[in-house]
């Protein structure tokens, strides 16, 4: 019986989400889209969604047909504190390093510290046709503008049948 049970669990073991995936079921009915379908692989795991952070949380908008807003809840931290890097499809906000001296000054000091201050790194992966078009950090919240940008290639047209 125990055998049994050391067998089925090899067996689980051994099986990936890949041999799972629905992603695989869609590949034969697409082109070019291999990136795409690793890339959903990647940040499902094995059959869930890998445990990530909830901080800094945040919101993605559709502001226009084309146009989006990343929304970063930043209560606590000011422009200096935070980096907007954009490398390879991939929108990362991040920390700079905290400067701790910065909790007393002459005349007041935290007793309780409520708003957090801590070390984040948040990525957002973001299609080839996606162009950031800057961010703005006010009130709290970073909101950072992204656009569309749909090549003349990709854009309806009509064919002519000669």
């Amino acid at each position: 019986m125990g055998l049994t049970k050391l067998t089925l669990l090899t067996m689980e073991e051994t099986m990936t989400s890949r041999d799972l995936s629905i992603f695989n079921t869609l590949r034969p009915f697409s082109i070019g889209f291999d990136d795409m379908f690793d890339q959903f692989e990647n940040m499902l795991g094995n059959g869930g969604l890998t445990m990530q952070s909830n901080y800094p949380p945040y919101n993605i908008r559709k502001t226009g047909k084309d146009n989006y807003a990343i929304e970063v809840a930043l209560a606590g931290f000011n422009k200096n504190d935070v980096e907007v890097e954009f490398e390879d499809n991939l929108l990362t906000v991040k920390t700079k390093q905290i400067n701790k001296s910065d909790e007393k000054s002459e005349d007041s000091e935290i007793i309780h510290k409520g708003i957090s201050q801590r070390q984040f790194a948040r990525s957002f992966t973001i299609a080839e046709d996606v162009k950031v078009n800057g961010a703005q950090l006010k009130d709290g919240l970073l909101t950072i503008a992204c656009e569309r940008v749909v090549p003349e290639y990709k854009k309806k047209k009509l064919i002519e049948i000669k």
